[in-house]
């Protein structure tokens, strides 16, 4: 996703929202939004009006183990990744998009090549046989809207943390469909600013096929239709090089302002969301003020 409990502080729009799962607010979701074998289809937008300028809106995602003390905790998260993308689908990289992009994910943590070969290795072997992609809708303080996304192996548990949380810290839990419509599911692919200059990272995107393109001193951030992701890195790929990181986000149409001591209670309920084990990660449709933003993130 990022970070201050959070990752990409200044990556594009927050996000937040989530399908149905147990009861009245979750939607099991196939690993890496595949449904029936087939991607889920976005609606395109005009990219004439996609590439034109850079938004000034934050994307901010939280995942788990973006400081460094987290490590431990991002590595377990990676190695899931991993191995549920090669249970629900081939072992090979080259023929399964979902476990390239967890591996590619993982090595641009650092993360150890014995690792991810063990991380395959599980899925082989059976052990994540009822494990299960979840997301969860809801709403924050200020009427927020939140995206939790979550891989458990004990759904019910995972629906009565999720619950609790929301409701100990100023939130409750939606009816499916209730956020998600604010947001589009799109494919993020991130490069360092040392990548190239503002106007070439443009043309390479454009060439690529993306959708757009936003660039700020911390790097350039390029976003796909969600079908179109792998062969956006590949194009990119050939022109710059391999990415920082890839992935698949949910981006806000709209941001929805908030200040004061709503943000504590907000990044409170983020925070303990994140803390979770079963959770993935959590999107939110937020605009926060940098003095705020470093008030309560931590």
């Amino acid at each position: 996703m990022k970070d201050s409990g959070f990752t990409g502080a200044k990556m594009p729009p927050a996000e937040a929202c989530v399908n149905q799962i147990v009861g009245p607010c979750v939607d099991k979701q196939r690993l890496g939004g595949v449904e029936g074998g087939q991607p889920i289809q976005l609606q395109v937008k005009d990219q004439s009006l996609n590439m034109a300028g850079h938004s000034k809106f934050k994307n901010i995602q939280f995942r788990k183990g973006a400081q460094d003390k987290k490590r431990s905790k991002l590595f377990s998260k990676l190695s899931r990744d991993i191995t549920i993308a090669a249970k629900n689908g081939l072992p090979d990289p080259n023929a399964n998009a979902r476990l390239r992009l967890a591996i590619n994910n993982a090595r641009a943590e650092s993360m150890p090549k014995d690792n991810i070969d063990r991380a395959i290795k599980k899925a082989l072997g059976g052990e994540t046989d009822n494990f299960e992609d979840i997301r969860y809708e809801g709403f924050g303080p200020g009427g927020i809207g939140l995206i939790v996304e979550v891989l458990t192996d004990n759904r019910n548990r995972t629906a009565a943390n999720v619950r609790s949380t929301f409701s100990k810290n100023g939130g409750n839990l939606g009816e499916s469909g209730s956020v998600a419509f604010q947001f589009d599911r799109l494919g993020q692919i991130i490069y360092p600013r040392a990548a190239g200059s503002d106007d070439a990272i443009m043309e390479a995107a454009i060439e690529a096929g993306a959708e757009d393109v936003e660039s700020d001193e911390d790097g350039h951030t390029i976003f796909t239709a969600f079908e179109d992701l792998n062969g956006v890195i590949e194009a990119l790929e050939t022109a710059l090089g391999a990415a920082k990181s890839t992935g698949i986000i949910w981006r806000p149409q709209n941001l929805v302002p908030i200040a004061g001591d709503d943000c504590g209670v907000l990044m409170k309920l983020i925070n303990t969301l994140d803390d979770d084990d079963d959770v993935q990660a959590v999107w939110a449709n937020f605009d926060m003020s940098d003095e705020d933003l470093a008030k309560y993130a931590g």
